[in-house]
């Protein structure tokens, strides 16, 4: 078993020293220590750092921590980072926050972490659907915009003209700035109003 460090500061002015003299204190090998300088933008599992540090770690090892939050960007982030070592047998000790899962206080340390993670992904949710409603009560649109019938049915003209011709579906298309499925949407969309009308 083995004890791996990593350190995390978000821009290359943050100095990561304090975070490293404490995990060398704690028993992490300097050599053992992965570390990435990065803004709070970039998912844990983006970092060329943890990559490294996933691609190193075996079952039975221990991540160290200087603070949990070092892990994500997020408190979601954080979680998923912790929930795919944990798959993977790898054990995660943040020295600050008193999260050792060798504990029982850590475990239920990590457990609260799992409760606030879901409880925030449960507020985006509502907070975007919530958008979503004052967004359409304001008169915004959603999803592709409407197309001109008329532009359409022109296309629609070259394209069997492209076909007569000899051009594949796929070129006749290319024609009209279209990809083979759009033409037949709209080939399937105007004689069903044919045959409706």
């Amino acid at each position: 078993m083995r004890y791996l460090g990593y350190t995390r500061v978000s821009t290359s002015t943050q100095d990561a020293k304090l975070q490293l003299d404490a995990l060398v204190a704690a028993g992490v090998q300097k050599r053992d220590v992965f570390a990435d300088v990065t803004s709070g933008t970039r998912t844990a599992i983006e970092r060329p750092g943890m990559k490294k540090l996933l691609e190193y770690a075996d079952e039975g090892d221990t991540v160290v921590v200087w603070r949990i939050d070092r892990l994500g960007r997020s408190l979601i982030d954080v979680l998923n980072t912790v929930n795919l070592l944990r798959e993977r047998g790898i054990m995660v000790r943040s020295l600050s926050d008193g999260i050792d899962p060798e504990t029982s206080t850590g475990r239920l340390m990590l457990n609260m972490l799992a409760t606030l993670a879901e409880y925030e992904r449960e507020l985006i949710v509502e907070r975007v659907n919530a958008g979503l409603v004052a967004a359409r009560q304001n008169g915004t649109r959603f999803g592709r915009p409407r197309s001109d019938p008329k532009a359409i049915a022109a296309k629609l003209d070259v394209v069997a003209d492209a076909r007569k011709k000899g051009k594949t579906a796929e070129e006749a298309a290319h024609l009209v700035g279209w990809s083979r499925a759009t033409l037949y949407r709209h080939q399937q969309a105007h004689s069903a109003q044919a045959h409706a009308g």
